[in-house]
Parts: structure tokens; C-alpha cells; sequence
């Protein structure tokens, strides 16, 4: 006999605080909605500001500034992902640089993936590198379709740059772009292969856990499955993730404009 009916046992020990299994769920899901949520918004609003500034009618050469940023598009992401994990290591160019630069002593490096913090600031900066471009590209298309009578009529009744922003540009992009952003967050949730091509899901700093403090939900469901073989919790990880995801999204998008006010723009 292989295998047995056991009900909702599984879930059970995952729920089970008092557990290392519980807790280390516990832990994963908190780190993995505030990856979701840095991971979004600063790509967001960095491709926004972005394309706001080339967008601009006093800015030259805008195919070329572009150029500059997609450029990065054109090497694959693992690729870009494994060059800055080797660049960032302890004896890896950027702390033997700053060693030579005397930023750092003589056997020092900076602990960009063997501290928790450190580890977790360093992937989510590296992520806004590599995802800006993708987000500069599509935010750029939402802009250049801005009615600009709206500007007009703005400039008219004597409204600055900075309400022109928030009155006008932020509604019209949160609106055409809520979709993508639930889809964005989704997807970040998921990012397999930021995390585990980067730290690994480094550091350990519970020997006892099967996930380390960069671990998400996908990467921990990863090492329970391969490395350790736990396919029954590995399978309860799964489904708790679809759940989590799909009843949030279904949940944001009812609630957003996009859905309320459809054809509003």
C-alpha cells in the first residue's frame, strides 16, 4: 500500500505554530507578500518616474535614452542574475573592488547574501534592475495614450507639474494598469527565479528550518520537493499559495476602478 487517505492532516501540521514546519511557513508567507509588494511597487514607480522623464517634450534623443534601458532586455535574465550573484560574493568583484578603492579593510566584504537583512535588500534592489526595463516599456505606451486636452485644460486653470501628477497621469495610469499590476504581484510571488538563482534562498539561519530567509513560498515548495522529498507538505504549499493568490486578485480587482468604472477613460 502506498499511500493512505490522512484528510486534512497536512494542513494541520502546516498551521501547527508550535512546529518548525509551522513556523517556517509562518515566516515564509510574511517575507514572500512583502517581496510581492517591493517587488511591484518599486519596479512600478521607477518605470513610471522613468517614462515620465523621457516622455518629456524637453527631453532629446528619446530613442536613444530608451535604447540605454532596454538594452538589458536583450541578455536573458539568468544570465544577469548569475553575473550579479558572482559579482556580489565575498571575494567577488564588487567588495574586492571596494577593498582596493579602501572603502573596506583588508579581509572584509559587505554581507550582500550571508545577512538576512542584507540578503533580502540586495534581491530586491537587483530585481528593480532587471524589471524596470519590461515596466518602463509598458508604462510608456499608457502615457503617449493620455488624452493631452486633459494637460491642456490642467495648464489652463493654472494646476503646476505636481498636481498635473496626481490629479491626472497617477489616476489614468492606476486605472488602465490595475490589471497588470495584480498579474505583476501574482507573478512576483512566484519569482522562482530571482531568489533562486541570487541567494538560493540564503542565508540559513535556523538550521532546524527547510527554508532560508530569502526562501518564497515556490522556491521553499522547490527544496521540500527535491531536496527533501516532502510531497505531501510540498503539494499543501502549493494549493495554500493558488488560494492565497487567486481569492486576493479576484478580491483587488472587484474592489479597483478598472472594474467599477469600466470605460471610464
Amino acid at each position: 500500500m502506498l499511500f493512505d487517505w490522512v484528510g486534512l492532516e497536512n494542513f494541520a501540521s502546516l498551521f501547527d505554530s508550535s512546529s518548525v514546519l509551522g513556523s517556517t511557513f509562518g515566516s515564509v508567507l510574511v517575507w514572500t507578500l512583502v517581496w510581492a509588494f517591493f517587488a511591484t511597487f518599486t519596479n512600478y514607480f521607477a518605470g513610471m518616474i522613468l517614462a515620465i522623464a523621457i516622455n518629456r517634450k524637453d527631453t532629446k534623443a528619446k530613442g536613444f535614452w530608451r535604447f540605454c534601458f532596454v538594452l538589458s532586455c536583450a541578455v536573458p535574465m539568468f544570465v544577469s542574475l548569475l553575473i550579479m550573484r558572482t559579482m556580489l560574493q565575498p571575494e567577488g568583484a564588487v567588495n574586492v573592488l571596494l577593498r582596493q578603492m579602501g572603502f573596506l579593510a583588508a579581509g572584509e566584504s559587505l554581507p550582500f547574501f550571508t545577512d538576512p537583512t542584507w540578503a533580502r535588500v540586495t534581491v530586491i534592489v537587483i530585481n528593480i534592475w532587471v524589471g524596470v526595463p519590461y515596466t518602463l516599456l509598458q508604462l510608456t505606451g499608457v502615457l503617449q495614450n493620455i488624452p493631452q486636452e486633459l494637460y491642456e485644460a490642467a495648464k489652463v486653470d493654472g494646476a503646476g507639474p505636481v498636481k498635473t501628477f496626481f490629479h491626472i497621469t497617477l489616476p489614468y495610469m492606476f486605472y488602465v494598469t490595475t490589471p497588470y499590476l495584480i498579474a505583476t504581484f501574482t507573478g512576483n510571488v512566484n519569482n522562482f527565479n530571482v531568489i533562486y538563482l541570487l541567494s538560493g534562498g540564503d542565508p540559513v539561519t535556523n538550521l532546524s528550518s527547510t527554508a532560508g530567509s530569502t526562501d518564497l513560498l515556490v522556491t521553499w515548495l522547490y527544496k521540500l520537493t527535491i531536496d527533501k522529498q516532502y510531497y505531501n507538505i510540498g503539494a499543501v504549499v502549493g494549493i495554500m499559495t493558488f488560494l492565497i493568490l487567486s481569492v486576493g486578485a479576484l478580491f483587488t480587482y472587484r474592489r479597483s476602478k478598472s472594474y467599477k468604472e469600466e470605460g471610464g477613460f
